[in-house]
């Protein structure tokens, strides 16, 4: 059974105090907050975005004798937005504002967020000491309008250190739904243990990942060049290159049917699963690669055989009388020599393979994935980047500055955008910060969301960063790939040794021999050298700058409350175009800027909003424009007696709202109901 957002009932639940209640922020552009009752106006009110530039870029020309990656030829995203605001009321915006909610509900494909850890530590730009009950509740609101924007097959990535992330698991279990948990990958952010650490040093972050649906699509890791030299083809099997691997699975006591005696094609002996897993193919696969190796058939089912089950299910269960083991009949020393015969041929083997030249144990040949490796939950700093590598990129951007303590290395967010999303879709980060997320999406040809809360950081490192991306000024992070270690030898590395294995050797072989001068002279060192050589590969350009963003800015509050009045008021901003646009936005209407007697439109219902006194006459010139069979709503400041009867007189379905007592109603003694 699910719950009307598409999710099954959770079994635990996290609360905390004031779960039920609401906050909002107590200062514009600082982490501060203030409980309220969810029916608030101050937390209810939807604000529109205010664009106000636009920052274009031109991708530059290809230089001759430099090499670059297919990323480098992708089209520039124009689409992208960068919001000066508070992440709820952005994200609020986002899922309400009619023209923003049609372009990005339901169309993000990737959410990484890096939120406050909530370390009760205060950073430089921004405070970082929010109560856990306050964290908590800010969060929970964010993620359910994350989800909201996600696509069916889009994922969210939450990074946290240990301080909440065991809330922010059973938070997520709650808000996503426990089936649609997908990873806890652990990142290396640490490149040396600290010396002032009290207890352990803090090696590592976290990544929740959680899937919107059951539909979540991932995109594979592409083969690194250490497990490809595992790969081999020593028997030009056409399926390509080849290793070992495990013939059995977990789950004997749910497989039992998976269960049964392989008699060995050359020692003649009967071979089971180890104890606890079954064969990773059913019976009759087995049966038909076994058949490759000789006149395989389903033997009898003898209390030997029973005996073997019950070795692989210890105890557990009873063993199957109705499973046949496979066997040779007949199996003899010609057997035997037929099989050895067959492995030394040089031919293509069967699919069930054996160590020892055939003499050991049951093995199966896995293949080099086409489409490469499922992503892992390891991430080493040597392959995504530590937090100094991180410092370095901010400090090569913005010279004798050192504004962020914990920054994300651009790899690191290179590996999070390839898994979770493809060129040309939406990726969204509401605690922008130095504006990484952005900057990477924008180089991997993905459009983007962010935004930052404090004015400071967003005009002195967010945006400035995403504007010498899209001008191609920004030389570092994932713009450039350094070159590789390759393969430099004339007749390839010996089989099994990478370039990178290869260098490392020809490191430690060189420091081994430093000191010893005929040993360097050597002819036998000279040919071990000459089997390992390697150079390295050209850098790489991956980004050419190009594209474009807007900045915007969330619209100022029009509405407020006053608890000695008990009333909702209006404030200094509700005038003009932004009254008009927040009225919109609260009642759903698409705004019509080009329309001269009506301010938005939903569906068959036009909206006119009066700034001041709605009176008889100023009704009737709006409903001698309105279409025929159309209705219209007007929202008006002053709405005097007698003006709503007026209205209904013209019996179309049109009618009053009172701004803003009518757009929002609450009072004290609404609270508890």
């Amino acid at each position: 059974m699910e719950d009307s957002m598409g999710r099954r009932p959770q079994k635990l639940e996290l609360t905390w105090f004031n779960k039920d209640q609401a906050l909002i922020p107590t200062e514009e552009g600082k982490y501060g907050y203030t409980w309220v009752d969810p029916k608030d106006p101050r937390y209810c009110e939807t604000h529109t975005l205010v664009a106000e530039e636009l920052v274009r870029g031109e991708q530059s020309p290809k230089e001759e004798g430099v090499t670059y990656s297919e990323r480098a030829d992708l089209e520039p995203a124009e689409d992208n937005l960068l919001v000066l605001g508070e992440s709820g009321d952005v994200l609020e915006a986002l899922t309400q504002v009619p023209e923003l909610a049609d372009k990005y509900v339901g169309q993000v494909k990737c959410v990484y967020i890096d939120p406050p850890f909530n370390t009760e530590q205060t950073f430089a730009n921004y405070e970082d000491n929010l109560e856990h009950s306050i964290w908590l509740t800010m969060m929970r609101d964010r993620l359910v309008h994350l989800r909201t924007l996600l696509s069916d097959d889009g994922s969210i990535w939450v990074h946290l250190d240990d301080v909440e992330n065991h809330r922010m698991r059973v938070l997520m279990d709650e808000v996503f739904g426990a089936d649609n948990f997908l990873a806890e990958v652990v990142w290396q952010k640490a490149s040396s243990p600290r010396n002032d650490a009290r207890g352990f040093s803090i090696d590592h972050d976290v990544l929740l990942v959680y899937g919107r649906t059951s539909f979540t699509n991932l995109n594979r890791e592409e083969l690194r060049e250490e497990r490809r030299v595992l790969y081999t083809n020593p028997d030009n099997d056409p399926n390509g290159p080849w290793m070992f691997s495990d013939p059995a699975a977990p789950g004997a006591a749910t497989h039992k049917g998976m269960i049964f005696g392989i008699q060995h094609p050359f020692t003649g002996e009967m071979h089971y699963p180890r104890r606890g897993r079954c064969w990773a193919y059913g019976q009759e696969k087995m049966l038909e690669i076994m058949r490759g190796w000789g006149p395989y058939e389903l033997g009898k089912v003898t209390e030997a055989e029973l005996d073997g089950q019950r070795s692989v299910l210890g105890g557990q269960s009873e063993p199957r009388t109705d499973v046949q083991p496979l066997i040779w009949p007949g199996w003899d020393e010609n057997s035997a020599k037929r099989s050895v015969e067959k492995w030394n041929s040089r031919e293509t083997l069967p699919q069930v393979i054996f160590t020892k030249n055939g003499l050991g144990g049951f093995m199966v040949k896995r293949y080099m994935p086409d489409t490469g490796e499922p992503p892992r939950t390891w991430w080493s700093n040597d392959r995504v980047g530590h937090n100094r590598a991180a410092n370095n990129e901010i400090k090569a951007l913005f010279p004798g500055r050192n504004p962020f303590s914990t920054p994300k290395p651009e790899r690191l967010l290179e590996r999070v955008i390839h898994i979770g999303s493809e060129p040309g879709d939406i990726v969204l980060d509401v605690f922008a910060g130095s504006g990484t997320t952005a900057a990477v999406a924008h180089k991997m040809g993905r459009r983007w969301v962010t935004c930052e809360l404090l004015e400071e950081t967003m005009e002195q490192f967010t945006r400035p960063r995403l504007e010498k991306v899209v001008r191609g000024e920004d030389p570092g992070g994932v713009t450039v790939t350094k070159g590789e270690r390759v393969d430099a030898t004339e007749e390839g590395l010996p089989e099994g040794i990478s370039a990178e294995d290869a260098q490392k050797l020809m490191a430690l072989l060189n420091k081994a021999i430093s000191d010893n001068d005929q040993l360097k002279k050597s002819q036998d060192i000279r040919t071990l050298k000459a089997l390992v050589k390697t150079a390295k590969s050209k850098d790489t350009v991956n980004w050419r700058g190009g594209g474009s963003f807007t900045v915007a800015r969330l619209s100022p509050s029009c509405f407020d409350y006053d608890p000695a009045l008990d009333l909702t008021t209006l404030t200094g901003a509700a005038t003009g175009a932004t009254l008009v646009a927040s009225v919109a936005a609260n009642l759903g209407f698409y705004l019509t800027p080009k329309d001269r007697h009506f301010d938005g439109i939903l569906g068959r219902q036009h909206l006119a909003v009066v700034e001041g006194v709605l009176d008889d006459a100023k009704v009737d010139d709006l409903m001698a424009h309105l279409p025929e069979g159309h209705t219209l709503l007007i929202a008006a400041t002053i709405v005097p007696e007698g003006v709503r009867d007026h209205v209904r007189r013209f019996r179309n379905g049109s009618r009053v709202l009172h701004i803003p007592l009518d757009l929002f109603t609450y009072t004290t003694a609404q609270e508890g109901k």
